[in-house]
């Protein structure tokens, strides 16, 4: 609960938060807390980059109510300045002073550390067999007395020349055919999206592109491609902008339940985020958006209910029914997606109610079902979706792990931006810390912190916070050195001055003062640990779950999807009972493997088909509501697991005392004596 006189802020995307003095303006507050807002003139009310939004409503993840009203009302001068600037619902962080709780949404632009957004597409082999093509044609001329209209001719022409039969006619290349037709003497380019006509231009023309997009709950990432040759032309990525009304799954699910306009919002929000992307791809690659002639996404379930305006109420509770499973095929412009006109949005199947497209994308990507191997296949995020199995059969699972792994939940936790810590190794013998952060490349023991005239460079970035990756990092290492015991306490038995005791609550300093952006510690509290365990726990017992259905006790390789995946460090994570054991060299991280799926689909249809075939194979288990897995989350809580055994982490983790039996054995055990 927040002190009297002392509001809580939290800045988004990054989801830094803290109390601040009762009249503080927003730019004075967000740099105590390590976040940088773009600020030129310095607060004098003359640059106007500073720019937030105050949102409003209750935010029940976050714990607070946050209102306009719990900031000071903008001044006639920021007014006229906000007019000039054609800003309308933002304020200006230099003007704004705190009342009350707020959350407060930074816009990209005017992010001083701009977000880290780890989701670059991957090197594949893709056989090119698009959606879209072009073909040139000479049509016959109208004469009088002939009157089978424009576009029986050109449909004449294309059957002649290309054996294309049976085709339609988007109303926009309708209207256009007539002026094509005569302007390019007869002779024209059309644009085909499967069997209907999308466009049609004078003359020889060159030119079809498309786009591939992975709708992150956190991230977006789109790689605008040629779709003659399959190559990327540009990529670009954001931060999803409904961060800001929650950052998990079931905090935007109750957000559209509790707000008549939260969908409406959402919906908005990720559309426009969509567009951006579109034209900054596209003026990357010295294009224009509207050349854009087709859109291929994926995401989980709740975000492709936001992205088509459907309430993802239905998800929230089970039975989670779907609005729909298959594979959508819609025209971009009835979403307000500013593309080509008549551009086609392509949405991949989902499996079940909490895996959905993206998960299909990672599928047709990595291709499992095509191995003997068992491969278990790990998308790490607020919501992991989880894949076993291999040719003769494939299971899939969805577990909530929630946003810990993304830097939330964590007192000192932040995205994956400048300042965050995101490696983590303590010294054994005198249990001190070094870490790297973003930014700068020097681990920490080596910055001449203190130091006068000396001949090393200071650091050029010094620590904000903890990523996802440097707090997995860091509770591995507790544990390795016996600060935290496996059942997560801090060791009350050690005496060290990193570790600080309120009451029997342990917390470990990582970085001192001196090391910090605003000169305070930065603290593993025995809270975020016990929130690192219980977002591992539901991740490995989803897989645990999974095993059990295929009665396998071991796994041949393991597959870490998403950005998150691709830079934990596979050891860390064994150690922590992340994911369970197999042979390390066997466990490798495939990128953005959702994102290079909507790209496949993009290049090549027939894996369209595929995709839709696959979604219908594997085999979807409930673990929401299966009795075992209570159980299996239970044992998966300890450190690296109370039961399962790691022979391939055999002298890494230290010895431990056998396992107790659960209640309910030793009750049948007595019974059966």
């Amino acid at each position: 609960m927040a002190e009297k006189n002392r509001p809580r802020v939290i800045f988004m995307p990054s989801g830094r938060r803290g109390q601040v003095a009762q009249g503080e303006s927003l730019l004075e507050a967000a740099r105590m807390l390590g976040v940088g807002i773009e600020s030129i003139c310095g607060g004098r009310l003359t640059c106007g980059k500073c720019k937030v939004r105050i949102e409003e409503g209750q935010f029940q993840k976050h714990g607070i109510t946050s209102s306009p009203g719990h900031v000071s009302p903008p001044s006639a001068d920021e007014i006229e300045l906000m007019r000039s600037l054609g800003e309308n619902g933002y304020r200006l962080s230099c003007q704004t002073y705190v009342q009350g709780d707020a959350l407060v949404f930074i816009p990209e632009e005017a992010r001083a550390q701009k977000q880290i957004v780890r989701k670059s597409a991957t090197e594949r082999a893709i056989e090119i067999d698009p959606a879209v093509r072009q073909v040139y044609v000479e049509v016959e001329s109208a004469e009088l007395g002939e009157h089978r209209g424009d576009w029986g001719r050109l449909q004449d022409a294309l059957a002649a020349d290309w054996n294309l039969e049976a085709l339609t006619i988007d109303l926009h290349a309708l209207q256009k055919l007539q002026p094509a037709l005569r302007k390019g003497k007869w002779g024209v380019t059309v644009t085909l999206w499967q069997d209907q006509v999308i466009d049609v231009q004078p003359g020889y023309r060159e030119g079809a592109y498309g786009l591939a997009v992975d709708i992150g709950s956190t991230t977006v990432a789109a790689h605008l491609c040629d779709l003659r040759t399959g190559a990327i032309l540009a990529s670009e990525s954001a931060m999803n902008p409904q961060v800001t009304y929650g950052e998990d799954l079931m905090s935007r699910i109750s957000y559209a339940m509790t707000h008549a306009s939260g969908l409406a919002k959402m919906h908005a929000a990720i559309i426009e985020a969509l567009n951006l992307l579109a034209v900054s791809a596209a003026r990357q690659a010295g294009l224009r958006a509207r050349q854009i002639h087709e859109m291929v996404a994926v995401g989980n379930t709740t975000m492709i209910h936001i992205l088509l305006g459907i309430n993802p109420i239905e998800l929230g509770g089970a039975p989670f029914a779907l609005a729909n499973r298959d594979a959508l095929d819609l025209k971009a412009r009835d979403l307000g997606l500013r593309l080509h006109p008549a551009a086609n949005l392509h949405i991949l199947p989902a499996e079940a109610g909490h895996v959905g497209a993206d998960n299909v994308g990672a599928l047709i990507a990595e291709a499992p079902y095509e191995d003997e191997r068992i491969t278990l296949m790990v998308d790490i995020g607020t919501n992991a979706e989880i894949v076993l199995g291999g040719r003769d059969w494939m299971y899939s699972a969805s577990s909530p792990t929630g946003p810990a792994f993304e830097g939330a939940q964590i007192t000192f936790g932040m995205r994956a931006a400048p300042g965050a810590i995101e490696r983590v190794r303590i010294d054994p013998q005198s249990l001190e810390a070094r870490f790297q952060v973003i930014g700068e490349p020097r681990w920490s023991d080596t910055w001449p912190i203190g130091e006068e005239g000396g001949a090393e460079e200071p650091p050029s970035q010094l620590a904000a916070g903890i990523c996802g990756s440097g707090i997995i990092e860091a509770v591995a290492e507790l544990f390795l050195h016996g600060l935290i015991l496996p059942d997560g306490r801090y060791n009350p038995e050690i005496r060290h001055e990193r570790l600080l005791w309120e009451g029997r609550r342990g917390a470990y300093v990582l970085a001192t003062g001196a090391q910090t952006s605003n000169r305070e510690p930065i603290l593993i509290t025995q809270e975020d640990v016990r929130n690192i365990q219980l977002a591992k726990a539901a991740l490995y017992a989803g897989a645990h779950l999974l095993m059990q259905r295929a009665a396998v006790e071991r796994v041949d390789r393991i597959l870490l999807a998403g950005a998150f995946g691709s830079y934990i460090d596979t050891k860390f994570a064994m150690i922590l009972g992340l994911i369970p054991d197999c042979d390390l060299e066997q466990v490798h991280a495939v990128g953005n493997a959702a994102g290079d799926g909507a790209r496949i689909a993009l290049l090549n249809r027939t894996k369209r088909v595929e995709a839709e075939r696959i979604s219908r194979w594997v085999r979807y288990i409930e673990t929401a509501v299966d009795p075992d897995f209570q159980n299996a989350f239970v044992d998966a809580i300890h450190i690296p697991h109370a039961r399962s055994e790691f022979p391939h982490l055999a002298g890494v983790l230290p010895a431990r005392k056998a396992a107790p039996e659960r209640p309910e054995r030793l009750r049948k055990r007595r019974a059966r004596k």
